[in-house]
């Protein structure tokens, strides 16, 4: 019995335009651009605030980033079911209080920053010398390291890039005075606070985040403001004494205070997530004011940055099975495994592409030889896989050690790789082997590595990374391309290929 394909068809067409029409629109009434970069870049960082309560008044206070070089604040907004917030303006902070609390408490506080070029450095004014005091032996040392520095120096900048000199790690190896001052203060940064206040010198710790599209639960980075006069300072990264604060970093604390502060709570602690946004400027100032969600226009951006930083990476997935789906039933490549080589795809995207083939290839080579040890053990199958499991960890863990070991810091990425994805396809790969042979082997093996590399140049694609985040309705379009190359029953392109000389013969 023939039944229609009419209603299969319908189903595909509704799809497609459904997904068309909910871009179109969001595209219209949102003002979302089209194409990546044809607008303004805004970044959104989420600070958590994580702490347990202990039943009695809670008050936390959260340092709050400001407009400064290069960005400028849009708006800012928290999240704290229960909690009365204050946002005190003359302090920098925000403040969150509670008359009782109990157990596992979450806030949350979000500001939205516009890259602008013309946004100047506010002025600050210094904050008050603090009285240093040291016991000995630690008094001496500090003394004669400032005796030194002040005598190759002329002004308080100069005292001060003198000073991230003589505490750079080469030099404090043989500096005794600089060893037994880290051996009390291991933090560069608040070492050199410590030691410029004893010098009369106006300075402080301020915490700056990396600006990284998608990173979640990312901590802050120390550095130090030094000032010269009333009205200029000057940033230095405690670590190698550079000026200025490191490209693409914003500063999210620029005075004294801590950046986090609870009382009535323990084990309090804060991390950030960050995403970088490319809209128009009335998109992204009305994005934070307008409360209207409705069906037509939710977006992944109503959602905490954390949760947007993991949507950014899964909405790439259908991409991947796009191009899986194209390559194995329009071009007929084999593979091993069906959606393997997505997930390779998405390993390669934490690795870098270099890094993530030789990683990838180094683990199945070495993990092939071990399997095929395993095979002359004659073991059950469960068990068999599960020791695949642990050669694979131990594999990366000698890879990731051997790489930190000799400098290459690109290699310890290679710990992103799906273990248990690896694990499988050793094992297919080492049975592959033992009932077809090493050529088809090498073909599937091929054929998997070709689609991981091409699913990850699509899917690291700017434009294909900027539609399936800002437009869902893009989801439906691809669910609709993939039933559609579902219902393909004709020739593949290697089969056509493969019978070329069957025409030729019917020819002649």
């Amino acid at each position: 019995m023939k039944y229609s394909r009419w209603p299969f068809y319908s189903l595909i067409g509704m799809l497609f335009v459904t997904g068309l029409i909910l871009s179109i629109y969001r595209h219209i009434e949102y003002q979302v651009p089209w194409l990546p970069g044809e607008t303004l870049t805004t970044w959104s960082i989420e600070a958590r605030v994580e702490f347990d309560a202990m039943g009695e008044p809670v008050k936390v206070r959260l340092n709050r980033p400001d407009s400064q070089n290069n960005y400028t604040r849009l708006s800012e907004s928290s999240a704290s079911p229960g909690f009365g917030v204050t946002y005190l303006e003359d302090e920098g902070m925000i403040e969150w209080t509670i008359r009782q609390a109990k157990g596992a408490q979450t806030l949350f506080y979000r500001a939205d920053f516009l890259v602008d070029e013309n946004q100047g450095e506010p002025l600050a004014p210094p904050p008050p010398i603090k009285i240093v005091t040291w016991e000995e032996p630690y008094k001496t040392a500090a003394q004669q390291i400032l005796q030194q520095v002040r005598r190759q120096s002329a002004d308080p900048i100069s005292f001060t890039q003198q000073l991230f000199t003589q505490l750079s790690e080469k030099t404090t190896h043989n500096n005794q005075n600089l060893s037994l001052l880290k051996s009390a203060e291991s933090n560069n940064a608040k070492l050199a606070v410590r030691l410029l206040n004893q010098a009369n010198i106006a300075a402080s710790v301020v915490w700056a985040i990396q600006l990284e599209d998608g990173r979640r639960r990312q901590n802050t980075i120390p550095l130090v403001k030094v000032w010269s006069s009333t009205e200029k300072s000057v940033i230095f990264n405690p670590l190698t004494g550079q000026r200025g604060v490191p490209e693409q970093h914003i500063l999210w604390s620029q005075n004294s205070m801590p950046i986090l502060e609870v009382s009535g709570g323990v084990n309090s602690f804060v991390t950030f997530s960050i995403i970088r946004h490319q809209e128009s400027i009335h998109s992204a100032v009305q994005a934070q004011q307008n409360s209207d969600h409705d069906l037509i226009s939710f977006s992944i951006h109503s959602l905490p940055l954390e949760e947007q930083a993991l949507f950014k990476t899964i909405l790439l997935l259908p991409v991947g099975a796009l191009v899986v789906c194209f390559l194995r039933i329009i071009i007929g490549l084999r593979t091993s495994g069906t959606f393997m080589p997505v997930l390779i795809a998405l390993a390669f995207i934490q690795t870098s592409l270099l890094t993530g083939l030789v990683g990838f290839l180094l683990i199945v080579f070495t993990g092939l030889i071990l399997r095929s040890y395993l095979s002359h053990l004659n073991l059950l199958l469960v068990a068999r896989i599960s020791a695949v499991i642990i050669s694979v960890i131990a594999i990366i863990s000698i890879f990731t050690l051997f790489s930190y070991q000799i400098g290459l810091s690109e290699g310890l990425k290679i710990t992103f790789f799906p273990m248990i994805i690896l694990s499988w396809t050793i094992e297919r790969m080492s049975i592959l082997w033992e009932e077809e042979g090493a050529k088809e082997v090498m073909v599937q093996g091929g054929g998997s590595l070709l689609t991981a590399i091409l699913a990850y140049l699509f899917m690291t694609n700017d434009l294909i990374r900027h539609l399936t985040f800002n437009f869902l309705g893009i989801q439906l379009i691809m669910l609709s391309f993939i039933l559609a190359l579902g219902n393909y029953t004709g020739y593949r392109l290697s089969e056509l290929i493969r019978f070329k000389s069957m025409v030729k013969d019917d020819i002649r």
